[in-house]
């Protein structure tokens, strides 16, 4: 079956054919963390998403080229030109150099996708590393009349390009009567935005330029850095929807101006992750990490899992409820995979081809990870037991990554959260000294929050349920 990719450029499904001539390397650009913080669930959505559409990739047979930023200069409190930079500002907060705090995240961070099973790209790249590329891109854009200086920096004209707002289809008309003008009131229309930002003296990050002392604008550190490694066209562009009316509109003008060219043919968006069907929000105190999720006895494969729950299109919720349901769904899973391990039995390869054949359906219709995981269920649940039933369940597994052959241990209990283990420690003082009554209560508790105790000669042993 043909690959079909939704494309948010033109808003519909379609065929997906490489620009490769020989139609075997796919190019990719994905937009990467700003590492001034640790990484919460819902940016790791995206990356898993990332992950999955490499895997469906390399499952149809083709080869990778893929690049993935590392944000650590450029990107202001706002995703438009106003506030401080993040990275500047964190640094600030915790008394440590921009370098030092560039450092630390990007190695939790390279930690958190190596705990989701996400494969890395094949370029990793820091803005930082790239400054000069970044200065000559924004020279080609001004040379090319899109560009204009002022006081505060370097702008992209946008009423010089008569195409922007074709990825958000934004209302042009509106948003210009609407839009702020008072960060630089030297600017010639609303919606221009900066490209190269003159840094003020006390600005902690800042290079020397043709226009002096300055550091890049958020928007053409990925134009600049794709075009390197990628060249003026590539396949793919993949980032979060919040990046669509702003972010990646900015990344088209930017590449437009310089090239000509729209720099990414299908660009490919993830819907947000709530919370309690809330939006995630630090006031509101439930920004999660994966950090978080394993402080609760949930590894986070199970996170992993949870977001196959929902079409990357559609947005997805998450509840300590679910994500406990996730953990238990997955481990059946793993349970009835490895049931199925060095069982000696035939099974009709016209049954294996059709299981098959359903699987890439379902991952080649716009990556439907919910259908293709409905397959992986089906398979899992066969009552005839089979190692050919297995090596289909690992094939599919190149695409989920769940490690779907991983067996399934009862944990120690101080994996468990520490609320748990006090009610269970107290559980035991009570048993000790006959105290049934108190005993039974704090075993109801447990149960109450997800946990069943069970008694055995070597003492107390959790089940969560």
């Amino acid at each position: 079956m043909m690959l079909k990719l939704y494309n948010t450029l033109t808003r519909e499904k379609s065929e997906f054919k490489p620009i490769d001539k020989n139609g075997k390397v796919v190019k990719i650009y994905t937009c990467g963390p700003t590492v001034y913080n640790y990484a919460h669930i819902g940016n790791m959505r995206a990356y898993i998403f990332m992950d999955v559409l490499r895997k469906v990739l390399k499952y149809n047979g083709y080869a990778l080229d893929h690049v993935m930023n590392i944000t650590d200069v450029g990107h202001l409190t706002s995703d438009a030109d106003e506030g401080e930079d993040k990275m500047a500002k964190s640094a600030k907060e915790q008394h440590k150099s921009v370098y030092e705090i560039a450092k630390m995240y990007t190695e939790a961070f390279l930690k958190d996708i190596d705990e989701l099973n996400i494969e890395r790209p094949e370029h990793i790249v820091k803005a930082t590393d790239h400054i000069k590329e970044m200065e000559e891109y924004v020279k080609e854009i001004v040379e090319n009349g899109y560009g204009y200086e002022t006081s505060k920096g370097i702008y992209f004209d946008t009423s010089k390009l008569p195409s922007y707002g074709e990825l958000s289809k934004i209302d042009l008309k509106n948003q210009m009567s609407g839009a702020r003008i008072e960060v630089d009131p030297e600017k010639r229309n609303p919606l221009d935005f900066a490209l190269w930002i003159k840094a003020p003296k006390e600005h902690i990050m800042k290079w020397d330029s043709k226009w002096g002392l300055c550091y890049p604008g958020w928007h053409i550190e990925c134009s600049a850095m794709s075009r390197k490694y990628l060249g003026e066209e590539f396949d793919i562009h993949t980032g979060g929807v919040d990046h669509i009316p702003i972010h990646h509109e900015n990344e088209i003008a930017q590449s437009k101006g310089a090239t000509g060219k729209n720099l990414a043919r299908t660009w490919m968006h993830v819907e947000f992750l709530l919370i309690n069907n809330g939006k995630m929000s630090k006031s509101l105190h439930n920004v999660y990490t994966l950090e978080d999720l394993k402080k609760n006895g949930i590894e986070p494969l199970a996170y992993r899992y949870l977001t196959y729950s929902s079409h990357y299109r559609n947005k997805l919720n998450f509840t300590w409820e679910g994500i406990r349901a996730a953990q238990v769904s997955l481990n059946r899973l793993r349970e009835l995979t490895l049931q199925h391990k060095g069982v000696r039995c035939d099974i009709a390869k016209d049954k294996i081809e059709d299981l098959e054949s359903r699987f890439l359906n379902a991952i080649n219709d716009d990556i439907n990870i919910p259908a293709a995981l409905a397959v992986v269920w089906e398979v899992a649940k066969e009552p005839i037991k089979s190692d050919k039933y297995y090596m289909l369940l690992k094939k599919f597994d190149t695409v989920l990554s769940l490690k779907l052959d991983k067996e399934v241990k009862e944990n120690e209990n101080e994996e468990y959260p520490e609320e748990v283990m006090e009610i269970l420690k107290q559980r035991k003082i009570a048993r000790d000294n006959k105290n049934f009554e108190e005993s039974d209560r704090l075993r109801d508790q447990l149960k109450e929050i997800g946990y069943l105790v069970i008694d055995s000669k070597e003492g107390q042993k959790l089940k969560k349920v």
